[in-house]
């Protein structure tokens, strides 16, 4: 059986700056791939001092409020009764877009710039589907959408379908993640359409 290990990258990548902090300055002439961090990263971020100046320029952090707690220190509770506010001063502390995910995510910039999305379905409370989110986002960045846009589109997008996949289905409890991968074309035909 062979091994599993991969060979280091020629360059550092946001996923290298997650395990080796110092690497966070490209090569001169180069710059770090846009990032989008969710999950265990945001856990894994949490425990790293000094992370916010490790991770490339413009990342996109989406957390729910408890892995929102695990960064700021806050409680749950205290996050979630000032969503807006919360979202705005840690992204203004850390320099960096946050995706406060929920009923009514909060997207919020360091400029101070926020979106409240107006979605609140219980359809996108469930396993993978903060997956599908980070998934859509990334695929904008791939496409050059600046982060910003990327993490409000994405949401909206994000939203959209879960909307379309509870209707689907005609109940929010039979929702899967694997059920709003496949509305995100018909909210994106939607959005298109007007």
């Amino acid at each position: 059986m062979g091994s599993s290990r991969q060979p280091a990258p020629s360059s550092p990548s946001c996923l290298d700056v997650g395990r080796n902090p110092e690497s966070a300055q490209a090569p001169a002439g180069r710059s770090l791939p846009p990032c989008v961090v969710d999950a265990d990263g945001l856990k894994h971020l949490s425990g790293l001092s000094g992370w916010p100046e490790a991770v490339p320029e413009g990342t996109i952090l989406t957390p729910h409020p408890g892995e929102m707690s695990l960064l700021t220190g806050s409680s749950k509770e205290a996050i979630q009764a000032e969503r807006l506010d919360a979202a705005r001063r840690s992204a203004r502390e850390w320099g960096h877009i946050v995706v406060l995910k929920g009923a009514h995510t909060v997207i919020a910039e360091p400029a101070g710039r926020a979106t409240i999305l107006p979605f609140a379905t219980p359809a996108l409370a469930r396993a993978g589907t903060g997956d599908v989110l980070a998934g859509v986002i990334v695929g904008l960045r791939a496409q050059g959408v600046p982060a910003f846009s990327a993490a409000v589109l994405g949401g909206y997008l994000h939203g959209r379908a879960g909307e379309l996949a509870a209707a689907t289905l005609g109940t929010t409890a039979s929702v899967l993640a694997s059920d709003v991968a496949a509305a995100i074309p018909q909210a994106l035909a939607e959005l298109q359409a007007g």
